[in-house]
């Protein structure tokens, strides 16, 4: 049978809201017996009940998070900020993918409210003005990071790397090494995060005094098979790009290795720069140049920045937080070359 509050105290000789405040740590019970019923706690195999602990205190200490799918390395990444920050705040994480589908996202967070989380973060969120509605309404803070969607509610917060700067700096590397013919495989349609990096592109383009040409502008999926098939694409423009500025890393190593499939020499023939810096980037051949997203950071500000909110909202205050943008840098590797002799 479990060990409740009751037996230790009747074994401690104390009274149980004085075993309470000792397991909860509380400076109302001095050290010496504090530390006597924390060990004989540990020596009974106490372990508290959480629903109830919950219910009296009003909050779980936990943390939900809804991700498109743990398979990809950089959820990953984001989740170990998350897990670190939430961990240090003594939260614990409770975990849901959405497999980038809106209503599996509102499905899952409807299931994080079920489980009474106190907060909620969505990571990559598909959700559109339509379900910022719903999310609203759930009661606890949201915080959105690196959100497809532009929309915004006014108890919605979001942490965004700036993606627009990201594809600045890809694609000026690629005009500082003499490229001239460069051009950009995007992810899916409609999603903010790639209007914004084209839009970077753009920008490099136009400091740089090049036009901007849209047949150069290739359709990806954000996976490693939309650089597969951006391959053939490109090999068909004439004249050919020398360069490539992909989406993100998944999409850039799907490219390297259709091009060297297909007999290619990089960088000679293909120059490639991705966006993410996942683990992955540095250990293909030849290691990928990318833009590298402060991965780690965007979770552990995602936890700080919500758990702020719920402060507010438990002193009943309006929100004074604000969105958050973290700048990626440029991580210069072997697949994008060194400068052309023209």
């Amino acid at each position: 049978m479990s060990v409740s509050i009751k037996d230790i105290a009747r074994r401690a000789g104390v009274s149980h809201s004085t075993v309470s405040r000792a397991l909860s740590d509380s400076p109302l019970v001095a050290l010496e017996t504090r530390q006597r019923i924390q060990a004989l706690a540990r020596e009974m195999g106490y372990s508290p009940d959480l629903q109830a602990r919950a219910l009296v205190m009003g909050r779980t200490q936990s943390v939900g998070v809804v991700v498109t799918t743990i398979a990809d390395p950089f959820v990953a990444e984001v989740m170990q900020g998350i897990e670190d920050a939430a961990h240090s705040a003594n939260y614990s994480v409770i975990l849901a993918s959405s497999q980038a589908e809106p209503q599996r996202e509102i499905e899952a967070v409807e299931l994080l409210r079920a489980k009474r989380v106190d907060l909620v973060i969505v990571l990559s969120s598909r959700l559109g003005a339509l379900y910022l509605a719903h999310l609203e309404r759930i009661g606890v803070p949201v915080v959105l990071i690196n959100s497809h969607s532009q929309d915004r509610g006014p108890y919605t917060f979001a942490v965004t790397v700036d993606n627009r700067h990201g594809g600045y700096l890809a694609t000026r590397h690629l005009v500082g090494l003499g490229h001239r013919r460069i051009a950009y495989i995007t992810g899916q349609a409609h999603h903010s995060d790639d209007q914004e990096r084209l839009a970077g592109y753009r920008d490099a383009l136009a400091e740089a005094g090049l036009p901007f040409d849209e047949a150069l502008v290739l359709p990806g999926d954000g996976d490693v098979t939309g650089g597969q098939r951006a391959l053939g694409r490109l090999l068909a423009l004439s004249p050919r790009p020398t360069a490539v500025f992909c989406y993100n890393d998944r999409t850039a190593i799907g490219l390297i290795y259709a091009a060297k499939q297909a007999g290619l020499a990089l960088p000679r023939d293909l120059a490639v720069v991705g966006f993410d810096d996942i683990p992955f980037a540095s250990f293909i051949e030849p290691a990928l140049t990318t833009i590298a997203q402060p991965m780690a950071e965007l979770g552990r500000r995602a936890v700080e920045m919500g758990l702020a909110l719920l402060a507010e909202q438990r002193e009943d205050k309006v929100p004074a937080a604000s969105n958050v943008i973290l700048r990626g840098r440029l991580v210069v590797r072997a697949s994008s070359g060194a400068p052309l002799v023209r």
